[in-house]
């Protein structure tokens, strides 16, 4: 039945991958002073999944375990965004977009709600507004054709916040959300603490959080939590990239694998996600990757594992193809998957 499914998944989706190239964009100079930056892509994907883990665009934490296997075949070009930078001396905006906002059908006209992916303000120093939370290392994220990429075991969000820089060194405060307990009293920011060191061998950051939670029956609880990531150049352009997380992290990462508050009970998570990237040629690269996250409380556990092959036909053009499989492991149940990807980097 495994090969079968492999089968299946090598005929739906052909030979090749997605890249991640350079969003250098469009820059418009206004004067010597201020200037704009367009950026972005567009991305069409061609997915299959097979087994007793519901179809998704996407794998996140939040996959649903069903009563018989099913296989769905989809194309979509959701991932598609735009972004402007505007820039005037020490202050820069940015916003960015994309179509994973939900909506539409595949009835007729497939019309997707744009959303929000990030909007900001920075000044020297300081940011504020929405994009990538300090607790992430985003270089530490393995290159995959799934837009989740094995999110199962990386920090994956973004949210408003207010950040403070100096050389490696970053402190925020975050939005805060009790998940799975009472939001109403979320009256104090989450905190977050990240040094990042860097070198010609690549980079690893050493992040802390605490919070305060609320359960649904009245209690206030404390949070706190760690992590370790990184991308370590190795031979070549090759590059192994890893992140472990441990302690009460919840909604920090995994993408919804598990909650912050388990009835009156603060979740403790252990996450961990390693990458290898190692390239044919100069353009010709493959990623082997590994996800798994776990609760303690609720004991949720789920995992994915993906391997794939990219090419740059153009600077601007990739292409590939991606297959692994994702497991609800807490209910027995996983999914084999196969991803076709072209993206056109604006």
């Amino acid at each position: 039945m495994l090969s079968n499914k492999i089968k299946n998944i090598a005929l739906v989706s052909a030979v090749a991958a997605v890249t991640s190239p350079a969003f250098a964009g469009y820059e418009i100079e206004l004067n010597d002073n201020d200037k704009l930056i367009f950026g972005g892509y567009i991305k069409v994907d061609a997915r299959y999944v097979d087994g007793d883990v519901a179809y998704k665009d996407q794998w996140t934490g939040g996959g649903a375990g069903l009563e018989e296997s099913a296989s769905q075949f989809r194309i979509f070009a959701n991932e598609t965004r735009f972004n402007t930078k505007y820039i005037h001396g020490d202050l820069t905006g940015f916003i960015e977009m994309d179509f994973f906002g939900g909506g539409g059908n595949q009835i007729i006209s497939n019309s997707i709600n744009p959303r929000l992916r990030h909007a900001f303000i920075k000044y020297q120093e300081i940011l504020a507004g929405q994009t990538w939370s300090t607790f992430m290392n985003t270089s530490a994220i393995g290159e995959t054709a799934d837009f989740g990429s094995t999110m199962m075991g990386i920090s994956f969000i973004r949210q408003g916040q207010l950040r403070y820089t100096k050389g490696g060194l970053q402190l925020s405060l975050e939005n805060p959300e009790s998940f799975g307990g009472d939001t109403a009293n979320d009256k104090l920011p989450d905190v977050i603490a990240k040094y990042t060191f860097k070198g010609d061998w690549g980079n690893v950051s050493v992040a802390a959080i605490g919070r305060q939670l609320n359960t649904d029956g009245g209690n206030t609880e404390t949070a706190i939590g760690g992590s370790i990531a990184g991308r370590i150049n190795t031979f070549g352009k090759d590059d192994l990239r890893f992140q472990y997380h441990q302690g009460e992290l919840g909604r920090y990462v995994g993408t919804a694998a598990v909650k912050d508050l388990v009835g009156e009970e603060v979740e403790e998570t252990t996450a961990y996600n390693v990458a290898y990237r190692h390239f044919w040629t100069e353009s010709l690269r493959s990623t082997l990757i590994y996800g798994h996250i776990k609760g303690d409380v609720s004991g949720n556990e789920t995992s994915q594992w993906g391997v794939n092959l990219f090419n740059n036909l153009t600077p601007e053009l990739s292409m590939g193809l991606e297959v692994g499989n994702y497991a609800i492991d807490h209910e027995d149940k996983d999914s084999f998957y196969g991803q076709f990807s072209i993206r056109y980097a604006l």
